[in-house]
């Protein structure tokens, strides 16, 4: 996980901007866990065939009611942070200069699907099996919010804590990582490029 700290530090490496190195590091815990986690294979080629349309309609669902959580938390967080706003700004300055269809096309294919198949197919279901389900979701949500923190920004923290409990609640309840991955990547898309709160 210690992988993702320099990307909010250094928003890239050289000329590998943030979205770049944030689809090449996904790409390298997914290769590593599928190596090493045959559990975690046998899960997601279930997962995948045990009634699709209904994990979409979902996950569709489930994105715009987190949408709307941030719509509204966006407000409250403005009206009552007085730094809420330059904080919100430098969260959409991780886009750069990178073309948007670029950032949509590595969200849908990559990083929403990739970061719940690493967080929550596998990260969060650890955790639960050494701890308990309850446990376990809060730990693997609170890990996933304090990789943030090196962005030493308190709006994408606690916006990550929401996130993390949320689609955290969402895998306990449902059990299915191809949701996940579908509520992630819509949310992602709406809220950074479609429909961004700034």
């Amino acid at each position: 996980m210690a992988i993702f700290v320099p990307l909010f530090i250094t928003t890239g490496i050289g000329p590998v901007d943030f979205w770049w190195w944030m689809t090449a590091n996904l790409l390298i815990l997914l290769a590593i866990v599928a190596c090493l986690d045959c559990e975690w294979r046998r899960l997601l080629a279930a997962d995948l065939k045990d009634r699709p349309a209904r994990k979409v309609a979902l996950g569709v669902l489930s994105a715009g009611v987190l949408y709307a959580v941030f719509w509204l938390g966006d407000k409250i967080c403005r009206y009552l942070l007085a730094g809420a706003g330059s904080d919100i700004s430098a969260i959409y300055a991780f886009k750069g200069d990178t073309p948007a269809i670029r950032i949509v096309l590595l969200m849908i294919f990559v990083i929403g699907p990739g970061e719940e198949l690493f967080w929550r197919g596998f990260l969060q279901r650890r955790f639960e099996n050494l701890l308990g389900k309850r446990s376990g979701w809060l730990l693997a949500a609170a890990v996933y919010t304090a990789v943030h923190l090196a962005s030493g920004n308190p709006i994408l923290v606690l916006a990550a804590g929401v996130c993390g409990l949320s689609w955290g609640w969402l895998y306990g309840r449902y059990r299915s990582m191809s949701l996940n991955a579908v509520s992630h990547t819509i949310w992602d898309v709406a809220v950074f490029v479609l429909f961004p709160l700034h």
